[in-house]
């Protein structure tokens, strides 16, 4: 199977801490590791784990920070389609403190606001060719709004990433299938997730579902609402289970339903979390 997944990528530098650092607290990580990260970055890493073949469409650039996300995704076969590949800036950076007693994770980054781009219409075209999934992340509006009005042309499923509210994101959300969205994902207005659900039902989404951490997540479809249990595990690292879960999502949901789907990909979130990074439950 073929996905692209469209969005943010990012060079994450990760440390694990046995606690978070207080003000002017300088303190030695327990360990680190350097990988690219992003929403559809690792989500396309996850996909093609299971076997697909990711494509990431992206802002990476021409910078030496550039060369070292790029040598990462080379590694795990993903196709690159660079929407500023002549950029001069550095990508965005994220440093990330991970707590080892919770797994709970501290995050400074820069978003894609900075480096918004563009698609042209060669690419355009050529990029949808054969692909059975689309992930979107928010961070690239304009190109994520192009994708999608082509998507529902051709009857691709677009999958949202909704881990926070971006503006702009109002404009995709009318060609999305399957809005999978965090806890912390306010659309204007919504004070909680009967409002977030409401919100986006107005906008006939088929299917919505609410992630909640260690907590059942929410599910809606046309025909029905429930809730689905987490596998509880000792989490050493909770950073990117969103992103696994959603990469995990856009591979199950091609085999299988809404449902199914959902509880396939949270069990691979789960055992994500018992790894410290984005990357080590891969090779366990």
């Amino acid at each position: 199977m073929n996905g692209l997944f469209v969005g943010l990528t990012t060079l994450d530098l990760i440390y694990l801490t046995d606690h978070f650092p207080h003000s002017n607290e300088k303190i030695v990580a327990i360990d680190e590791t350097i990988a690219a990260g992003g929403p559809a970055t690792n989500a396309a890493i996850t996909f093609g784990y299971f076997g697909n073949q990711a494509t990431l469409l992206s802002v990476i650039g021409n910078h030496p920070i550039s060369q070292l996300i790029c040598a990462e995704l080379d590694d795990y076969s993903i196709n690159v389609f660079d929407l500023n590949p002549y950029r001069t800036n550095p990508p965005p950076s994220s440093s990330i403190i991970v707590n080892q007693t919770t797994g709970e994770r501290a995050v400074i980054s820069i978003n894609a606001t900075k480096s918004q781009a563009k698609i042209n219409n060669k690419l355009f075209w050529e990029i949808l060719q054969g692909i059975d999934v689309i992930l979107l992340d928010g961070h690239q509006i304009s190109t994520s709004v192009m994708i999608a009005k082509e998507a529902q042309r051709l009857k691709i499923p677009v999958v949202l990433d909704g881990g926070s509210w971006k503006p702009g994101l109002e404009k995709v959300l009318a060609y999305v299938n399957y809005a999978i969205c965090s806890e912390n994902f306010y659309p204007p207005n919504c004070l909680n997730s009967l409002d977030v659900y409401n919100y986006l039902r107005q906008l006939n989404i088929p299917y919505i579902a609410i992630t909640k951490g260690e907590k059942p997540l929410q599910y809606w479809t046309e025909q029905e609402a429930g809730t689905i249990e987490v596998l509880k595990v000792k989490s050493v690292d909770t950073l990117g289970a969103g992103d696994i879960f959603h990469g995990a999502f856009c591979h199950f949901i091609l085999v299988h339903n809404f449902q199914d789907a959902l509880v396939k990909s949270a069990q691979v979130a789960s055992v994500a979390c018992q790894y410290f990074g984005t990357r080590q439950w891969m090779s366990k």
